[in-house]
């Protein structure tokens, strides 16, 4: 991520931080080292959520940003219990995803409490509502993730039939649509090089949305990304990336009308007469694969599944988890571990492969 996509970045989050009360601006503002942009901006934006609810259930009457301190203090465990499943039942959010934004509430309590003091030394908060609620426990263990994601990924040769798919045989299924043909005949290279560039690298989608013509290195086959806790790292891409991204970036400035203010690797089309190219978004590339999928006959497929995809590829061939935990950014060895259950099949075909050679 360049320092003006970085900029760009931090701006939404000072927009974001106006609307929020000053003691969460406060807070953001101290994150800005620990966080990086990407996930410094879906806090806001959980923030905004549960500031929202509070207004709504009429805790407090006036504006978000007039929400004072007192109000944090005396809200009950029932009643972030009752706002969590209001996202839950009402915003239909996963376990996973109220973990997410519960641990977002955690963290900012926690800094209002134990580290943010007044002028006479004193916390913001001296009690802590956020502390007596727990994250939602997540029963399955790294042999059900694996099974459940087993069908939703790409395997042994759907790699280079889905690669296909979307150079060529998409239009083909649509050739009698003409929109949706010519839509296909302009992005097809641009969507190649995404698809392409994430089943070669395992990058997340942020980090794939986030990426300028400058982090792109051919020479040494790398992309600079973000990633989580701020952290600036190098990643390797594979060699059928690197033509797949070379393709497109040969044809992205003519064919998008690109000028020199405009950063970013992935960009879309001008909007209206007076549209101007702009940056890829996330969203807009989450829904450009689902579209894809859908007409491939996987429709499970997400970009997600394609970071999956490639990790599972690479542990099958490599059999290394150490290289593969820094090629996704896992803080955490365990969360790499789900790809050694996901190769399973692999290994009982090797030791069925074994028997027959005795039987020999």
């Amino acid at each position: 991520m360049s320092q003006e996509n970085r900029k760009r970045f931090f701006r939404r989050i000072e927009e974001k931080a106006k609307q929020l009360p000053w003691y969460v601006g406060e807070y953001i503002d101290k994150r800005k080292r620990k966080l990086s942009p990407a996930s410094l901006l879906n806090y806001c934006h959980d923030f905004i959520i549960f500031f929202d609810w509070i207004l709504a259930e009429q805790i407090f009457s006036g504006k978000r940003q007039d929400i004072p301190l007192e109000t944090l203090e005396k809200l009950t465990r029932q009643q972030v219990e009752d706002f969590l499943a209001f996202l839950e039942y009402q915003l239909d959010n996963s376990p996973l995803t109220v973990n997410r934004k519960l641990s977002a509430l955690k963290s900012l309590f926690h800094y209002l409490q134990n580290i943010a003091e007044t002028p006479d030394l004193q916390p913001y908060l001296t009690r802590n509502v956020m502390a007596k609620v727990e994250l939602n426990k997540i029963k399955e263990d790294q042999e059900t993730l694996a099974n459940r994601m087993e069908g939703k990924i790409l395997r042994g040769d759907e790699y280079e039939r889905f690669r296909q798919f979307i150079v060529r045989d998409y239009g083909v299924l649509y050739q009698d649509n003409k929109k949706i043909v010519n839509f296909h005949l302009k992005n097809r290279e641009r969507d190649t090089a995404i698809v392409s560039l994430i089943l070669g690298s395992g990058l997340r989608l942020s980090e794939v949305a986030g990426l300028d013509v400058d982090d792109v290195d051919f020479t040494k086959h790398t992309v600079r990304v973000i990633r989580k806790g701020n952290k600036e790292q190098y990643v390797y891409f594979s060699e059928q990336a690197a033509v797949d991204l070379q393709e497109y970036v040969q044809l992205r400035n003519g064919r998008y009308g690109i000028n020199k203010s405009v950063t970013a690797l992935f960009v879309a089309a001008p909007m209206g007469p007076k549209g101007t190219t702009r940056r890829l978004t996330a969203r807009a590339i989450e829904k450009m694969v689902e579209k894809y999928a859908a007409a491939f006959g996987k429709p499970a497929l997400s970009v997600h599944k394609l970071r999956h995809s490639f990790a599972t590829r690479y542990q099958s061939e490599n059999n290394d988890i150490p290289k593969l935990r820094r090629q996704l950014g896992h803080s955490s060895v365990q969360t790499t571990m789900i790809y050694t259950h996901l190769t399973n099949s692999e290994l009982q075909q090797a030791i069925n492969n074994l028997d027959r050679r005795r039987k020999k």
